[in-house]
């Protein structure tokens, strides 16, 4: 009859339910409210000189209606986003400490900016994390706050269903023509009169989207059958992931778009005259985030919410703004003039625009009408309306009146929408938060209807009193809006405690059947923490328990979460000490501990370099990094070395395996597994090859290369898998030994999938393999510093956890090893598009876990029968073998799942600190994420060891019993 193991199921089971409760309850998004904004709405409002006593109050656009809900005061709009722009790729670079080779590359932006600065101004626009383009799109164009769960979504934009920019544009008669980034059509599928979409995802493209925006972008600019320009480029974004900031490829991009903006500037200028097709254009360039010096962003750090926006006129407005309302700070250039570069949210985008344009503010906004861009639209500066007098007032005066009256239609839409939003949601804001927002917005409306006075009054003293009190109304307005974006930056997550309760609670239920699952197994085959065999605790358990409670408490705090490598470092150096205790005492296997300390010591290295992609001003690093460059330099023998030393390390691993395989077994389909791999490791020499520059291949050669070899080497692995897999399933052969048969396995395992974790992570993956091999046989051979003769076999009954926790570290320490750290600008998206040009989702998912996890989760877990394959047999041990290695597999899940759940309680802890989003949850998601994986690969892993030990075991003549089948199995 059939059989299956069903312990392993039955935990992952609870785990996944209560992650699922869990993440229900944590990472909801806010509440789409399915409302939009009409014209006629604002027909509601206080606000009298919005719009004129004639509008028409249809939810249909009026051809013959020139205004909605403010005067339009732009005619057209060019909208140019060079993704991941960064602050300092505009503004000149004496705004910085430190002048950097990326810095005054966009010259036409700075010309522009200083040759007239009240047509042309440079912002430092403020995203609000996360920053990934999906959620910097959808906050542009909404007004609302990204929430965290969409990050999920950045491989597969959903189309926006709650009312935003782009759909206000379509609705109210704009035609918007779109080009570049497809992620704005998958957002807005039916929004656009023309789109020309080209895919996104393949960073490792610099310029397929960017010579198709350009194709498109100077052309429509001679037409006249649109009226607003959407241009996304994507050169810099790639160039930053796959080069980093500061390298050839950026500042040749940075050149590229100076050249387009000269064109851009040069077409927009020639037709501005009076009756000109631009004569009221406005052109911005803009960023959607920016970046980090080594081209990740979707965290808060101030490199990443940081980005520019450039904005021109091709008018000069008649004024300026009072001082009051302007946020500029002004430096000196290179060349000694004096450009002056303001501040914007790019939650003021989307309403800010919708202003210029005339058009219904989204619905769920909550930005405010930035004055420095709203006065670079020269209509704003001329009031008209079916009341009141203009003839007496200063253009300053109109000026001040049509902002006041915009913000007041700003705040009174805000207004609605809080209230709305707090009606329909679950929880919404509290009460004495909608007491004390509602409370400004009352006094502010009060102070309007005095200053509507004034303006209807035709007296000369009122108008001599008009411009203060307009000031004092825009700040009134203005601090409402303030108030109310802070406000749902602090508390727009709507946590469900309830949920998050139930997923914590199931979760712990899931720890305490983990453990009892132990202790039954533990008991009844008689097994031990203790070497002596009694039934008492033992210094290993109590230090094993220590190591993992002291790395669950190191959540509680962000630092340690950030340099949670070294954490797991110091962790596992404090293990290896108490090890080598053990080493001096027993006088063996001291050469062991000491390599295993300085691999260690090696790794301790490894992750402060791979932190300092965190920190990239280390002068440390930087000073390393330059001293390399000056020995390479003077020396290319070094290049050569450089080369070379990752094949000899591919031909010192590929002799291990066959030396470990050889030596236990030469017969089967073993051999033909290590065959395989070393087929794979000579590819993957080849693949460097061909994108090496020392080695002068042919362009053809250097193609396949480039994809077809990778593609062959996962084809050969996944061929490996599946020889694995038929043989366990229909090859019923025996071995008297069930150690030996585990340590072919294992080995045959870990030759399967290391071809490909190594192609993965480029010329370092030999290095992580051997430090893992090596890493694995100190913990395997350590283990073993206990076991003396004098013990007789009572040492088949003892089980020492430390070795176990040593092997959970370790994997740990290896994932930070490997360049990678819990969030989403510490994935390596370019690993993901090794033998492929195109975005293909499947294959880009299961590569870019494989790269992710390979190290940390997938070979670690195939490689745990390591610690029992090797301890030596006797005919008492052979029973427990199956007992021993399933002990194993659920210590190491307890101990992830213990990680996982003070993850979770840390959460939610901190579901209301500052770092939230930009911390914490990432952390929950990439522990949650290995925790599933960790559960798939354990019962995988089950089946995959068990069966056969099982049958073997079974035939053991000492095994008369089958209590421990029944435990394991069900039949």
């Amino acid at each position: 009859m059939g059989k299956r193991i069903w312990i392993p199921w039955a935990i992952m089971a609870l785990q996944v339910v209560a992650i699922l409760l869990f993440t229900r309850g944590f990472l909801l998004t806010r509440t789409e409210l399915p409302f939009y904004s009409n014209c006629s709405d604002v027909s509601q409002s206080p606000c009298s000189y919005s719009v004129p006593e004639t509008q028409n109050r249809n939810d249909t656009v009026d051809p013959n209606q020139q205004r909605c809900w403010s005067k339009p005061a732009v005619g057209r709009l060019v909208i140019i986003v060079f993704d991941a722009l960064r602050f300092d790729f505009v503004a000149p670079s004496t705004f910085f400490q430190e002048s950097k080779p990326w810095m005054d590359k966009l010259k036409l932006v700075q010309d522009m900016a200083a040759r007239n600065a009240s047509t042309a101004r440079i912002f430092k626009a403020i995203a609000d994390p996360p920053t990934t383009s999906l959620q910097r799109l959808k906050g542009l164009t909404t007004g609302g706050l990204p929430t965290f769960i969409d990050v999920g979504n950045s491989f597969g934009a959903p189309a926006i269903v709650e009312d935003n920019l782009i759909h206000q544009l379509a609705k109210n008669g704009k035609r918007v023509v779109m080009m570049g980034d497809d992620t704005w059509t998958q957002l807005f599928p039916r929004h656009f009169e023309k789109s020309f979409p080209y895919p996104s995802f393949n960073v490792r493209d610099l310029d397929t989207v960017d010579n198709g925006c350009i194709e498109h972008l100077l052309p429509f600019l001679y037409q006249e059958d649109w009226d607003v320009l959407i241009a996304h480029f994507l050169g810099v974004d790639h160039a930053g992931h796959i080069f980093g900031v500061d390298s050839m490829q950026m500042i040749e991009k940075l050149e590229q778009y100076n050249n387009v903006l000269l064109k851009v500037v040069e077409a927009l200028e020639r037709q501005s005259a009076p009756g000109g097709l631009h004569e009221n254009t406005l052109l911005l360039v803009m960023g959607d985030h920016g970046q980090t010096v080594n081209g990740d962003h979707g965290g808060g750090s101030s490199e990443e919410v940081e980005t520019s926006l450039f904005a021109v006129s091709f008018k000069n407005p008649p004024s300026s703004i009072p001082s009051e309302f302007d946020t500029s700070s002004c430096e000196l250039d290179l060349d000694g003039r004096n450009i002056c570069a303001s501040s914007i949210q790019q939650l003021d985008f989307a309403v800010t625009i919708s202003a210029l344009l005339g058009i219904p503010f989204p619905f769920g906004s909550i930005g405010r009408v930035n004055p420095q861009l709203y006065a670079l639209g020269v209509g704003t500066w001329n009031f008209e309306d079916g009341v009141g007098n203009s003839q007496n007032q200063s253009k300053l005066e109109q000026w001040m009146l049509n902002y006041a009256n915009v913000l007041c239609t700003n705040s009174w839409q805000v207004k609605r929408y809080i209230d709305i939003y707090s009606a329909s949601s679950v929880i919404g804001f509290s009460h004495e938060d909608l007491l004390h927002i509602a409370d400004m917005y009352a006094k502010a409306e009060e102070r309007w209807s005095l200053t509507t006075k004034k303006v209807l009054s035709h007296e000369k003293e009122s108008h001599n009193e008009l411009l203060p009190a307009l000031k004092r109304q825009i700040n009134l307005y203005s601090d409402f809006l303030a108030s109310v974006a802070e406000l749902a930056r602090s508390k727009w997550t709507e946590f469900n405690l309830k949920m998050m309760g139930a997923g914590l609670g199931i979760m712990l239920i899931s720890l305490l059947v983990h453990f009892l699952a132990i202790k039954k197994v533990k008991e009844e085959y008689g097994f031990s923490f203790t070497s002596s065999g009694d039934s008492g605790i033992s210094f290993s358990l109590i230090f094993s328990c220590f190591m993992v409670v002291m790395r669950a408490c190191s959540f509680l705090s962000n630092s340690f979460i950030l340099e949670e490598g070294k954490v797991a470092c110091f962790l596992l150096a404090t293990t290896g000490l108490i090890k080598m205790r053990y080493s001096i005492m027993k006088k063996k296997m001291i050469l062991e501990a000491l390599v295993f300390l300085l691999l260690i010591t090696i790794c301790r290295f490894t992750i402060e370099v791979g932190l300092s992609k965190l920190a990239p001003s280390s002068e440390i690093i930087n000073a390393y990094l330059s001293w390399m460059l000056r020995i390479t330099a003077g020396f290319p023998v070094w290049n050569i070395v450089a080369e070379v030393i990752p094949a000899v390390s591919l031909i010192l691993l590929a002799f291990l395996l066959r030396k470990a395989i050889t030596g236990s077994s030469s017969e089967g389909i073993w051999k033909y597994i290590i065959m395989g791999t070393n087929i794979s490791y000579i590819l993957i020499a080849m693949h460097w090859a061909s994108e090496s520059n020392i080695f002068n291949l042919a362009e053809v050669l250097k193609g396949i290369g480039r994809n077809y070899i990778p593609r062959l080497i996962y084809a050969i692995g996944f061929g490996q898998l599946l020889l694995l897999a038929f043989n366990q399933l229909f090859n019923k052969g025996t071995s008297s030994d069930c150690s030996k048969v585990l340590y072919i396995k294992t080995v045959a395992m870990f030759s399967a999938w290391s071809s490909t974790l190594i192609l993965l992570l480029g010329k370092q993956g030999p290095w992580i393999a051997l430090a893992f091999v090596i890493g694995g046989y100190c913990i395997m051979r350590l283990d073993n510093i206990e076991l003396d003769a004098k013990d007789g076999g009572s040492w088949n009954t003892m089980l020492d956890p430390i070795p176990v926790t040593q092997w959970s570290l370790f994997a740990v320490c290896l994932f930070f090893c490997t360049g990678h750290w819990c969030a989403f600008d510490g994935l390596r998206y370019g690993a993901a598009f090794i033998g492929f040009d195109d975005f293909i989702l499947v294959p880009q998912a299961i590569l870019l876990t494989m790269d992710t996890f390979g190290f940390s989760l997938i070979l670690p877990i195939f490689g745990l029968p390591f610690l029992v394959a090797r301890l030596g047999q006797t005919e008492k041990g052979k029973k427990f073998v199956l007992t021993r290695l399933s002990l194993v597999y659920m210590i190491y899940g307890l101990i992830m799942a213990t990680s996982v759940t003070a993850t979770i309680i840390c959460v939610t802890m901190h579901r209301r600190h500052l770092m939230v989003w930009g911390l914490f949850a990432p952390k929950f998601v990439f522990d949650v994420a290995g925790l599933i994986l960790t559960d798939i690969l354990v019962c995988l892993a089950s089946h995959y060891y068990f069966s056969q030990v099982e049958d073997d075991a079974l035939q053991d003549p000492f095994t008369k019993d089958n209590a421990l089948q029944d435990l394991f199995t069900k039949k």
